[in-house]
């Protein structure tokens, strides 16, 4: 009975230092099998730089080789030189001149994920999912991500030439930009679209994204808001603090909102709700496939809490953590660690292999205003299927697949053209000029305006002869079809003029198909948030 009291302590002892001494064994074959690449990599770099016919610049040559190890890992892992690393977090942290575009590099394409609300490229019709090839007449195929913005950013006032291919046209486009001061507010535009329902824009997720968010919801709320609608098309994310903080505020305390997994467990993290003030207000969230990353945080947390039903186009499904290290020359490496998931599991980055995206399980064909639950069988569904915490049917696969499908519809070469060389805002501002005071001195707000002002078929000829007066001729075919947009697109011009982009939101989105269908589904959100409680 002794030796069984005493040998029991000694099996586990033994076994746990056999654990040990595995793991140990096991780091040392992992450390050699790198420090022989390593060893290869040195010898190589030491044969070039003795033998080969030229000068080298050897950290060139190793940035290069650093470069094209990270792309075979994933889109994300990048490598940032000591210069470019001095103005990375510009885009969320202070000002800078430039274009005005999130981008992604896609299967070795230069690809707008998004425009950024109120810059040049917005205002010339850039849009998300164009496809730059060319930069001031230079093919930029396969254009390494940190040459990116030393191609696109520069002195406010001087110009860029960028050549875009748009998904479904067949000929090339030529944007002449002006590089501008790239606004970096992240709420662009709330409002009250009627007597109970509020509407928020919000076009990125920077430093003080929650802090004007909160002012915006909380002034709604003082105006009589009882639900809102949360706009977060073209939103290619930013901070992750900043979307938990977000999703929070209609989430009860203490479940979940997002979580990372990565090969090592001291990268597994988990979100909970600290909870919020607007946890009864029933809400719906726009997306689109610019819609990314923190977007997406916000937009799948809802979604799977049955907080809020999610309206739109499948987004573009950017799930990848990043973490930054420091190297000793100033440079750094940003290398993918984890990935995130929604609470109940789904992946939200979309298939990739490599540096690569795939098309795998890829709903493109989307059927306009169709419920999700109601147009996939699940069965034929490429997708992973998924039970939300109130058990609907939801999809995994990569990106947030909305509840409701509604696509917008896509403009004619013509309006294109219009677009291309800014004569929309040409035409507003020479109207302006001379029409200014009478609107002004006509309409108290911007929803009167919105409500009583028409665009006349004068107005419209004239922006056709100014069209044709810069080399966009007349389709009377194409003018048509886009009537109701140009229309809708000057008044909206007119309403930025004067009442800035809460005026401009709030009067375009008497002629926006995804808004108009949201606010026909407040019966259905407000069922659903009981699901949630």
């Amino acid at each position: 009975m002794n030796k069984k009291k005493y040998l029991i302590p000694i099996i586990i002892f033994v076994l746990v230092i056999g654990i040990l001494a595995g793991m140990k064994i096991q780091n040392a074959v992992s450390d050699d099998k790198i420090s022989q690449q390593v060893r290869k990599f040195s010898e190589v770099m030491t044969l070039i730089s003795q033998y080969y016919v030229d000068t080298i610049d050897s950290q060139k040559l190793t940035e290069s080789a650093i470069t094209g190890l990270l792309q075979d890992l994933d889109p994300h892992s990048v490598y940032i030189n000591a210069d470019l690393l001095k103005r990375v977090n510009e885009d969320f942290q202070g000002s800078f001149d430039g274009i005005g575009v999130e981008f992604d590099i896609v299967n070795d394409t230069l690809t707008i994920v998004s425009p950024i609300s109120g810059g040049p490229s917005e205002k010339l019709g850039i849009l998300a999912g164009d496809k730059i090839v060319k930069i001031d007449g230079v093919s930029c195929v396969r254009i390494p991500r940190e040459e990116v913005p030393k191609k696109l950013r520069g002195k406010k006032g001087t110009k860029v030439i960028v050549t875009i291919i748009r998904p479904g046209s067949s000929d090339p486009l030529e944007f002449e930009i002006v590089r501008d001061k790239i606004p970096l507010y992240s709420v662009d535009a709330s409002f009250m679209y009627d007597d109970e329902v509020g509407y928020v824009k919000v076009s990125r997720f920077a430093a003080t994204t929650y802090d004007e968010f909160m002012q915006a919801m909380n002034k709604l709320k003082s105006q009589g808001m009882k639900k809102v609608i949360l706009d977060l098309r073209g939103n290619p994310g930013g901070f992750l603090e900043q979307s938990f903080r977000m999703a929070s505020e209609f989430i009860p305390a203490g479940r979940k909102i997002v979580y990372t997994k990565g090969r090592l467990t001291q990268f597994n993290e988990t979100y909970n709700s600290t909870g919020g003030s607007f946890q009864d207000i029933p809400v719906i969230v726009l997306v689109n496939e610019g819609s990314a990353s923190a977007s997406e945080i916000v937009s799948g947390a809802l979604q799977d809490w049955d907080r809020g039903l999610i309206v739109g186009e499948t987004t573009f499904g950017k799930g990848l953590v990043q973490r930054q290290f420091e190297l000793f020359d100033g440079s750094a490496l940003r290398l993918t660690t984890s990935k995130y998931y929604t609470p109940t599991g789904r992946l939200i980055q979309k298939p990739y292999e490599g540096g690569k995206y795939n098309k795998k399980g890829d709903l493109s064909e989307e059927v306009e205003g169709d419920n999700i639950e109601h147009k996939y069988d699940t069965k034929d569904s490429t997708r992973p299927v998924f039970k939300t915490f109130g058990g609907r049917t939801v999809y995994g696969g990569g990106g947030i697949t909305p509840d409701y499908f509604v696509k917008v519809d896509t403009l004619t070469n013509y309006t294109v053209g219009l677009r291309r060389l800014n004569l929309i805002y040409q035409y507003t501002e020479s109207f302006m000029k001379g029409n200014r005071k009478s609107i002004e001195s006509k309409y108290k707000d911007y929803m009167d305006f919105g409500k009583n002002f028409e665009i006349s078929e004068s107005m419209l000829n004239e922006l056709v002869e100014l069209g044709n007066s810069k080399g966009v001729k007349l389709n009377e075919t194409a003018f048509e079809t886009d009537k109701k947009y140009l229309k809708i697109a000057i008044k909206s011009q007119i309403a930025r003029d004067i009442w800035g982009n809460e005026g401009s939101f709030a009067v375009f989105m008497v002629e926006d198909e995804q808004f108009l269908k949201a606010i026909t589904l407040f019966p259905e959100a407000i069922n659903l948030s009981k699901l949630g409680k």
